[in-house]
């Protein structure tokens, strides 16, 4: 029950990273800057993925090398920029440059507080 919010200026339904670059993807897609998706969501969470360039793909294979989530300080470290609340939640092991963000709906982006009968927190997953 994913749903996008449609966008005129998106020409690309940021839905999913392998329905936008196709799950068999035999070249990675590293644009000059950082990339945001628009933000989509289901009954508990929004979400939004954040596409790196090369160089600071490098970096993050360096903290971690793709093994583990980030924690906030460290994917703010590697220059991701977006408002309060978010959390790196998944590794997608095919395209781990690839950064995939989820927050509780209602989460005040100013300061990142979820309402107060948020959703369970379901851990970290990696695929």
């Amino acid at each position: 029950k994913v749903r996008a919010q449609a966008s005129a200026s998106s020409a690309r339904g940021f839905l999913c990273p392998a329905f936008v670059f196709g799950a068999a993807s035999a070249m990675p897609h590293y644009p000059d800057e950082i990339e945001y998706s628009e933000k989509y969501q289901d009954d508990l969470y929004e979400y939004r993925h954040v596409i790196l360039t090369k160089a600071v793909a490098k970096d993050m294979f360096k903290i971690n090398g793709a093994k583990a989530v980030l924690t906030e300080d460290e994917w703010r470290g590697l220059g991701v920029q977006q408002s309060r609340g978010w959390a790196h939640y998944e590794i997608h092991r095919p395209e781990p440059h690839i950064l995939l963000f989820r927050r509780a709906l209602g989460t005040d982006p100013t300061t990142g507080r979820a309402p107060r009968a948020g959703p369970p927190s379901r851990g970290p997953l990696l695929r």
